[in-house]
């Protein structure tokens, strides 16, 4: 049987905040890709992985504060590229770095990020992955050993060796993202990235000066012991995919171990926050 895609293209009125929950609530049961656009937003899921009923428990989908109508179709993996060439437009973070398919003209920013992201999750139009950007470009990594956790793409791993890591590894469990990972880090040249398919239990005896983690705030809380055991004396932890309301749960688990909160910036009540040790 040939691998293909269930889309699932919304229009939504207004479009926010009800665009951000549709997305959260649509990952909670499986959709592993999504594309913004002026009416609402694409959503992408693997066939193996859509049912029927699927979108049953999306509870914002019934809510009469917002207007949401979608239309329906399958996706041949050998059109994938296609479909996202239809639907990606190339962005910019603060002037400085560029995320683009390789049908773009380059910018002519300081960073240039190629991304062909087939499935996988992080484009740089999230807030998450855009906030992550946003953190790396402050941070002097030079020299420094990093960890991408839920790599996806790999765009954040592949912007930490722009950013002068001397090695960084990129984990994700999807092997869709682990290939794509693979895929993205040869597209820009990256010499110092491993990639690997997985999860944290990959991490037992590592040791990381910076750690990147944009998950599922249950992800995150659970493993969160393990990052905390993985990361040097004075490291950066950077942790989002989460909501304004999560910050209490998350400090918690953290300040109680004598991390400091440094930064917490805020995008569309999405929220990145960096950790000192």
């Amino acid at each position: 049987m040939s691998m293909h895609y269930k889309s699932y293209t919304f229009t939504v009125h207004p479009k926010e905040p009800a665009t951000e929950i549709l997305i959260a609530q649509l990952g909670l049961v499986g959709f592993e890709s999504f594309v913004e656009h002026e009416q609402g937003v694409s959503a992408y899921i693997q066939g193996a992985d859509w049912f029927p009923e699927i979108l049953e428990d999306i509870q914002i989908l019934g809510s009469d504060a917002f207007e949401i109508h979608y239309t329906e179709s399958r996706i041949e993996q050998s059109n994938w590229n296609r479909e996202w060439e239809k639907n990606f437009q190339a962005i910019q973070v603060a002037d400085m770095v560029s995320v683009r398919a390789p049908f773009h003209e380059p910018a002519g920013l300081a960073y240039d990020i190629v991304i062909e992201p087939k499935m996988s999750f992080g484009t740089g139009h999230h807030e998450t992955t855009h906030m992550m950007i946003q953190q790396l470009l402050s941070l002097d990594l030079s020299g420094k050993k990093v960890l991408d956790m839920g790599c996806g793409t790999g765009i954040l791993a592949i912007f930490a060796e722009m950013r002068g890591a001397a090695s960084i590894d990129a984990i994700d469990i999807d092997h869709w993202c682990y290939e794509n990972a693979l895929e993205n880090v040869a597209r820009n040249h990256c010499q110092n990235i491993a990639v690997f398919e997985g999860d944290a239990s990959l991490l037992k005896a590592k040791k990381y000066e910076v750690i990147i983690a944009n998950i599922n705030r249950n992800i995150l809380l659970q493993d969160m012991a393990i990052y905390r055991s993985c990361l040097s004396d004075n490291g950066v932890l950077l942790l989002s995919g989460f909501y304004r309301e999560d910050i209490p749960l998350i400090d918690r688990e953290l300040s109680d171990h004598a991390y400091t909160m440094a930064a917490c910036i805020e995008r569309n009540d999405w929220v990145c926050l960096q950790y000192i040790k």
